[in-house]
């Protein structure tokens, strides 16, 4: 193993402040020189404060003095933005076309599901207006950072997150914002945030077909959507409204998930459909791509969700949602339902 090779694998064991993920993955590492044994380290200072950047230099200089055949190492900073570093596989629009369907219950459950896949993930919280991503994470603490960029916030699994709700005073804060505000927003958690290495952001979107859906269908560049809806008759139509966006949008439609579909009574052993007839296959059509999954009204969630704990829920649905997604995400030809 050459010396840079050494120094590369001890700097692969230093976590960034606040996001605790390597330099590499955040990639933060330019590049390592070794002439007359001695180092030259090179790091982007992006999203770094001073006090990160010292504590950078000490550890750094700690993890490499000793290997063999080096004298010395000297660490310099260069200027990068947040979307020049950043480097994101896919990007996963969750949308639907009314509110109160479970676009952030689904959101979080995937980026959950793909995180224990072995996936870097994160969630762009886009519902600028009715954040709830947050809440359902345990998550209070606020973003780090400095002027040249945003550090996101990491959750207990290691899934990236920001949204607007970790930057206000208080988590009840309303933010009365008209469509131009709220689209730059979404903007800038997109460009301003240092994301770094990630195999999927996951972007939770508002209700509608209107301002913030539009700003990430076009500014973004989405790999597919997740439509999300109830098993209600009204919701056909909705779906509908949502399924001749990402059409007119020229996006991929990755499959739809029915939430609240049923409730689970162990007693009895029998599920009831407390909204009626499950739309499911239906849906499916409607969309021409995959059921991804049937979330039922499971009272261990909901307290989950209330309480933070988001992460531990575990059931035989998740594992299928993650599966599912996986699957889909893999095939990127495959558009109709099967």
């Amino acid at each position: 193993m050459s010396i840079e090779e050494q120094i590369r694998h001890r700097l692969d064991e230093l976590f960034v402040p606040h996001v605790v993920r390597s330099l590499q993955h955040m990639n933060l590492l330019m590049d390592i020189a070794v002439t007359n044994h001695k180092a030259v380290i090179t790091l982007a200072s992006t999203a770094l404060n001073e006090g990160s950047r010292e504590w950078l230099k000490s550890k750094i200089e700690e993890s490499v003095i000793g290997l063999p055949g080096l004298d010395g190492a000297e660490l310099q900073y260069v200027e990068a933005k947040p979307a020049e570093l950043n480097k994101i596989s896919n990007v996963i629009a969750v949308m639907s076309g009314k509110g109160g369907v479970g676009k952030s219950l689904v959101s979080s459950l995937a980026a959950v599901a793909l995180r224990r896949s072995g996936c870097e993930v994160g969630i762009l919280d886009a519902d600028i207006t009715g954040p709830s991503i947050p809440k359902m994470f345990g998550i209070t603490d606020r973003p780090g950072g400095s002027v040249s960029g945003i550090l996101p916030v990491t959750s207990k699994s290691g899934i990236e997150m920001m949204s607007i709700n970790l930057l206000l005073p208080n988590e009840d804060e309303a933010v009365i914002w008209r469509g131009p505000l709220i689209g730059k927003a979404i903007t800038q958690f997109w460009e301003e945030v240092l994301w770094g290495n990630l195999d999927y952001l996951i972007v939770d979107l508002p209700p509608g077909t209107a301002d913030a859906p539009l700003t990430v269908m076009q500014q973004l560049p989405v790999s597919g959507v997740v439509i999300v809806f109830t098993p209600q008759d009204l919701t056909a139509m909705i779906v509908k409204k949502a399924v001749k966006m990402c059409q007119q949008m020229n996006k991929r439609i990755l499959g739809v998930v029915e939430n609240m579909s049923y409730l689970y009574v162990p007693e009895i052993d029998k599920k009831i459909e407390l909204f009626g007839k499950s739309h499911g296959e239906e849906m499916a059509k409607t969309a021409q791509a995959p059921l991804l999954g049937q979330i039922p009204i499971d009272p261990k969630l909901a307290k989950l969700c209330d309480s933070g704990n988001i992460e531990r829920y575990d059931s035989e649905i998740m594992q299928q949602l993650g599966e599912s997604l996986l699957k889909v995400l893999l095939l990127p030809g495959r558009s109709k339902h099967d």
